[in-house]
């Protein structure tokens, strides 16, 4: 089984969907825009940015996790992999809940 590896990288950039500023979380590392919840599929591990894909992860649907916590399910406009995050606390709130309650809309 391979283990997962964590490397800590929160730094800032520029969403290359919505065009927003993104600034670092300072608390663990930034992996998607606080506006648009998209991503880059760049990472094999948490932060190694060692996937050549490069596409786009879509934010498809949010799970409920541990402790009232939610998790963004990811949809690769590329290579169709599903993948799951963390929200950060300062998400975009109603796009959580635009997500939440169109859930098929959100499925390519």
């Amino acid at each position: 089984m391979e283990n997962k590896r964590f490397t800590m990288i929160d730094e800032p950039f520029e969403c290359l969907v919505c065009g927003s500023m993104v600034s670092p979380l300072n608390y663990t590392a930034r992996d998607h825009c606080p506006m648009c919840l998209s991503s880059l599929h760049i990472d094999i591990n948490p932060g190694d940015r060692a996937c050549d894909c490069h596409g786009v992860l879509e934010a498809i649907a949010i799970e409920k996790g541990p402790k009232d916590t939610l998790k963004i399910v990811y949809k690769c406009n590329a290579c169709g992999m599903i993948k799951r995050n963390k929200a950060a606390s300062d998400d975009n709130f109603d796009r959580i809940l635009e997500i939440m309650s169109n859930p098929h809309r959100n499925h390519r």
